[in-house]
């Protein structure tokens, strides 16, 4: 609420100065007017003068302009605070779902070892030759990505003949 009284307080203050400012320039406005304003000394004093007030005009605005901002737009501390609580009581935090550990495990992968994965997901028990044509990589390369996946514990492989055959140690 801190900021209301600011804005309040500001605002006060400028309609204080708008009240001072406004009736310079007519006191400003009457020595013109009883000068008839020719090129004299007192004329160009009454010129200079009003180009300062025009300034404290454009200050005015300013400052009741800030004002009004604090007043009916700026948020204190204590609404923000209180709206972030709200939605975290809102959110219920559960266990993600299959899929959505899946996607994010596969985040800070690369393309080839997304592809990997994926297709180990869609055939469980997949063998690596299969695999090798499935993301379209050579043999080497789909060895060293799962040899990669091992040590992560990702994944498992099991001997099947000459291959091997390849299958997802998480609960994906």
């Amino acid at each position: 609420m801190e900021t209301k009284k600011l804005g309040f307080l500001i605002l006060g203050m400028s309609i204080v100065l708008s009240f001072i400012i406004f009736g310079y320039m007519g006191q400003l406005s009457g020595q013109e007017k009883e000068f008839n304003c020719n090129p004299s000394n007192e004329c160009q004093q009454v010129k200079s003068l009003f180009g300062l007030s025009h300034i404290a005009v454009g200050f005015l605005a300013f400052i009741f302009a800030l004002g009004f901002y604090l007043l009916f737009f700026n948020k204190d501390e204590q609404a923000i605070l209180k709206k972030y609580e709200t939605e975290k009581q809102g959110k219920i935090i559960e266990k993600p779902a299959k899929e959505d550990k899946f996607s994010l495990l596969l985040r800070p992968l690369d393309d080839n070892e997304r592809n990997v994965l994926t297709a180990i997901k869609e055939q469980e028990g997949i063998t690596q030759s299969t695999l090798k044509y499935r993301a379209n990589l050579s043999k080497a390369k789909v060895s060293q990505i799962l040899t990669d996946f091992e040590k992560k514990n990702l994944i498992a492989r099991k001997v099947k003949g000459k291959t091997y055959e390849v299958f997802l140690t998480g609960d994906f």
